[in-house]
């Protein structure tokens, strides 16, 4: 299932309205994050938020600037495409464009959800980020698949390539 299988059928589900593992990022022990991923994905978040380079939102999105575009912003009602990568807390990767002969994903950003839409509306077009998702603002509970457990942080690296269709 793609991400934007995925991200559109949290959107839906979810009351809430992100290349490669960085080895500097902390990661938190997978047998952790397989019985409680809640609480394997709280204390990754209190350590990642003093990692070099990691900023914060209100709404407690975490993400890292690895490359800065120099191209306009998205809006939330904007189409988007990227390319990215999704993991686990754990390293596992769950979904990526690379896995899918590299082909961009095309989608509305805010049918998908609310951690992208939050994130990618920071960056610009050309730019390189990492975001750490808070389970409150990818799945939750709802996730919709078993390669994501419920209740799980998710990182995805994600590069803005165009905005609009």
């Amino acid at each position: 299932m793609g991400i934007t299988t995925l991200l559109a059928v949290s959107a839906c589900n979810s009351t809430d309205n992100g290349y490669k593992n960085n080895s500097s990022e902390p990661v938190a022990a997978s047998t952790s994050a397989t019985r409680n991923p809640q609480v394997a994905g709280d204390e990754f978040l209190a350590k990642n938020k003093t990692a070099p380079g990691v900023k914060t939102t209100t709404s407690g999105l975490q993400y890292k600037i690895n490359h800065e575009g120099s191209g306009k912003k998205p809006k939330a009602t904007d189409m988007v495409t990227v390319q990215y990568e999704g993991r686990l807390i754990d390293g596992t990767v769950f979904d990526s464009t690379a896995q899918r002969n590299n082909q961009p994903a095309t989608f509305p950003l805010n049918g998908v959800i609310s951690g992208w839409t939050e994130g990618l509306q920071l960056m610009s077009e050309g730019s390189e980020f990492t975001f750490y998702i808070p389970a409150n603002l990818a799945y939750g509970e709802q996730s919709p698949t078993s390669a994501i457990p419920a209740n799980s942080v998710l990182i995805f690296d994600v590069k803005l390539l165009k905005i609009g269709e």
